[in-house]
């Protein structure tokens, strides 16, 4: 009966809210949710789905607990220093509309530490960034552009004092980063990707996916870059024959796209 309910939770949330979890690894995702459904008190997934359906904060815990909401400025520096000595001055000295997206972006540290590296660099408004989310509350918090300092442990010196103003004790995101992103909500799995896009950046997600579902992204990355553009993994998302997705390793989870597929 219980493997009953969560297949039936599964369909009314792919039927209600265009969610498919069957393309989540199904055990982690299990844990997690039954967590948070115990938490909530309810003792079935049915239950749990029809709260979900009439309190917005039961709904957007769940989204949070399936999207994984956890990020931080600059994670893993010395990767972030590709994108700020190589990447980004190499697409600015094609003269052209840059196109920058990170995909997944969570509460926003992934897309402003795109922006500071491009505000630094001069690359407004040359560059364009998007970043979009499934989660409406992420995508709030992202937008509102508040931290804790814990937040920003790895943001180099220069960029705190230059784009951080103190809140007490949070950090607030100025201005001039915020009006150069556009902050979307957006499905990884069901929409259409934008295209000619020069640097995706899409880290620490795709571990949450099914080979299958995993499969299918990479080809979609792949159709919505630029030829010469790059797609940003995280740390544990090496792509293993990149070049059935038209790719070839860049750097260290770097890939550059070289073909269409």
């Amino acid at each position: 009966m219980e493997d009953k309910d969560f297949l039936l939770f599964i369909q009314k949330v792919n039927q209600h809210l265009n969610i498919d979890l069957a393309q989540y690894k199904e055990a982690q995702m299990k844990r997690r949710l039954t967590t948070l459904r115990q938490r909530r008190g309810h003792d079935t997934f049915a239950s749990f789905f029809d709260a979900m359906i009439k309190d917005k904060e039961v709904l957007h815990e769940f989204l949070d607990r399936m999207t994984i909401n956890v990020s931080e400025f600059w994670r893993n520096p010395n990767r972030w220093e590709i994108v700020e000595k190589k990447i980004v001055p190499e697409l600015l000295r094609t003269g052209r509309k840059v196109k920058l997206w990170s995909a997944a972006c969570s509460t926003g540290e992934e897309p402003y530490t795109i922006a500071m590296i491009a505000a630094e660099q001069k690359g407004f408004p040359q560059v364009q960034i998007t970043a979009t989310d499934l989660d409406t509350g992420a995508l709030e918090k992202a937008k509102r552009g508040v931290y804790i300092d814990r937040s920003l442990k790895d943001v180099p010196p220069l960029y705190v004092n230059k784009y951080f103003s103190k809140q007490g004790e949070l950090f607030a995101v100025s201005d001039e980063l915020k009006k150069n992103i556009k902050f979307e909500k957006g499905n990884l799995l069901t929409d259409a990707f934008d295209t000619n896009i020069d640097l995706i950046v899409c880290r620490n997600v795709m571990i949450y996916f099914t080979e299958e579902a995993k499969h299918k992204l990479y080809f979609k990355f792949s159709r919505a870059l630029r030829t010469g553009g790059i797609l940003f993994v995280g740390s544990t998302e090496q792509i293993f024959s990149p070049g059935q997705y038209g790719l070839e390793p860049m750097d260290t989870f770097f890939y550059r796209k070289v073909a269409d597929v």
